[in-house]
């Protein structure tokens, strides 16, 4: 398949889970891929394993939540490859507290990271994503950020404030060539989910297991490509069926 062929994504937390398996799909469809991130390692051996199956791509370190860095970011994947066609906005991090015991600290360092990244890379990205003509953006928001679960608010707040932000964006780039999107993964085995009891999750996900970071890489670069070519400003859901009911 060459739906990408002579397209340039950026990813960020393309590092690791969702962000790598995407980055990887993207590639192997004939993407160009910058992997954002701070996890340099990690990142550079996804951007290695892709130059070794003859696909391009750019390791960048970013710190999503500064506007420098992200401007940084957009000019040396402009230069480097001509230009920008797709921003997956994918890198977050959560909290586990209930409201009561969540520090103004954590609350301050979820939202930067989850949810202002997203506002400064459409901002930072969206000359070059209009100049390409056919550029898509896809923000990684949760499940959560549609319902609640009574404990970490930041993370809750933070994703939904991605969701209504995706949708206010894409009405004001409707017309300028650019689509925006949010996808919202359930339960995700990925390494987020840390020490977290997986039994339980399973338990409360209607398909009885977790999902796969190649199941939301195939959502994402559908919603990425022109096979999506109508679809802005929409929310789709990849959760098992967990919201459902």
């Amino acid at each position: 398949m060459t739906r990408f062929d002579g397209r340039v994504a950026l990813v960020t937390g393309g590092a690791s889970g969702i962000g790598k398996a995407t980055a990887l799909r993207i590639a192997s469809e004939g993407g160009t891929v910058v992997i954002a991130d701070v996890q340099d390692d990690l990142g550079a051996e996804v951007a290695a394993q892709i130059e070794k199956d003859d696909g391009k791509s750019l390791f960048l370190h970013l710190d999503v939540t500064s506007e420098e860095g992200w401007t940084d970011a957009v000019a040396k994947t402009v230069d480097a490859f001509g230009g920008l066609n797709i921003l997956v906005n994918n890198a977050g991090i959560g909290d586990t507290e209930p409201l009561e015991v969540t520090t103004l600290a954590t609350w301050d360092k979820v939202v930067a990271v989850t949810q202002t990244s997203v506002f400064l890379g459409m901002k930072a990205a969206g000359d070059a994503l209009k100049k390409s003509g056919n550029g898509s953006v896809v923000n990684i928001s949760s499940m959560y950020g549609i319902v609640g679960s009574g404990v970490s608010p930041a993370y809750h707040a933070a994703k939904g404030a991605v969701r209504l932000l995706t949708k206010t964006t894409a009405l004001g780039w409707a017309k300028e060539g650019v689509r925006v999107n949010s996808v919202h993964p359930g339960f995700i085995d990925t390494p987020i989910l840390g020490d977290t009891d997986r039994a339980g999750l399973i338990a409360g996900t209607p398909m009885g297991r977790l999902g796969k970071p190649e199941e939301m890489a195939a959502m994402i670069t559908f919603l990425a490509s022109d096979d999506a070519s109508f679809a802005t400003g929409g929310e789709f859901v990849v959760d098992g069926g967990y919201t459902a009911g």
